[in-house]
């Protein structure tokens, strides 16, 4: 049994921040944002009870509602996340709480922009094994709290949401997967814990913002899922043409015309919100995935291929039927 997505949903927070409203801020400027990211706004949580958790449950809710399912028939709830409000317990936990799914075991992924992929890969491994037959994958970051809004360079490109899919075991559904790492080239996107602090050293406890280099993660991005997606196009014959819709990674628009000029395929078979969103990491593919399918651009039997890169460094990809 593999798994198959039968629901979706997501959530944004309502307060909107243009490049217009950042430029009065900082020195940049709408012209500098969207030209070399095709970012026009983000949505950003505007007040202490809107969250990560808040905005996960959110948009588990609406999923779980799309699927028709109810929280306890849940079996397994992954939540992909950087940006969790606690330590521990794990943002998984605490959803699993909210929603009342009492009959799930939950628990988070780290694996930053890849992660909703690494969390849907991982659900169909568990299903492919027999141990579950439900889950509820969320991919949710509040990026506001780790940027420095004092480093123009990396603040404008991130926002805030939450996006979600429902799985189930089924005879189709997924078809293949591929996921990988690079930790060697770990430290062109980082964002550090705590430091040590005992009675035995003491550390600058300031708090660590997220630091990126942009030059290497672009290169970075522009090689590596190209190669990605045609790898998994090989393990099942396909061409890239066989494709129905391209979900990526909404990091950058000029990323992904990149990769569609490479795979030498209309700009029209990538989805893009990175234009209203900007860069929400592990969220950036399930909001996508639930704007196409609440947009009704998805019908049955047709091929998606999810691709993603992100910090790590990581990449995954996942191609099914719809």
């Amino acid at each position: 049994m593999r798994a198959k997505i039968i629901g979706t949903g997501s959530f944004l927070p309502k307060k909107i921040a243009t490049n217009n409203d950042l430029s009065a801020l900082m020195d940049t400027s709408d012209e500098w944002i969207k030209s070399r990211t095709g970012i026009c706004e983000r949505h950003l949580v505007s007040s202490q009870s809107e969250n990560t958790l808040s905005m996960a449950v959110n948009a588990g809710k609406s999923a779980l509602e799309n699927a028709g399912l109810l929280p306890e028939e849940i079996d397994l709830i992954l939540v992909a996340t950087v940006s969790s409000d606690y330590i521990t317990p794990s943002t998984a936990c605490m959803v699993q709480k909210e929603l009342h799914a009492v009959h799930a075991a939950a628990f988070d992924i780290n694996a930053a922009c890849s992660g909703f992929l690494f969390a849907l890969n991982t659900a169909d491994a568990y299903f492919q094994a027999g141990i579950y037959r439900t889950a509820l994958i969320i991919g949710v970051e509040t990026l506001s709290k780790l940027v420095d809004w004092n480093d123009r360079s990396t603040c404008v490109l991130f926002g805030d949401g939450a996006g979600a899919a429902v799985l189930k075991a089924s005879q189709d559904g997924m078809i293949a997967s591929l996921q990988g790492s690079n930790g060697a080239k770990g430290d062109a996107l980082v964002c550090k814990s705590r430091t040590n602090n005992n009675p035995y050293i003491s550390t600058d406890a300031s708090p660590s913002y997220l630091y990126m280099d942009g030059k290497e993660i672009f290169k970075f991005a522009v090689k590596k899922e190209p190669e990605c997606i045609q790898e998994l196009l090989a393990q099942t014959g396909l061409a890239p043409s066989d494709i129905t819709w391209y979900l990526l990674h909404q990091a950058n628009q000029r990323i992904i015309a990149s990769i569609a000029k490479k795979l030498k395929l209309p700009l029209d078979k990538f989805p893009s919100n990175v234009h209203h969103c900007g860069n929400t990491s592990a969220a950036s593919i399930p909001i996508l995935l639930d704007e196409v399918h609440r947009a009704g651009k998805l019908k049955e039997g047709d091929l998606l291929l999810l691709s993603g890169f992100g910090a790590g460094l990581t990449w995954g990809a996942a191609l099914l039927k719809w």
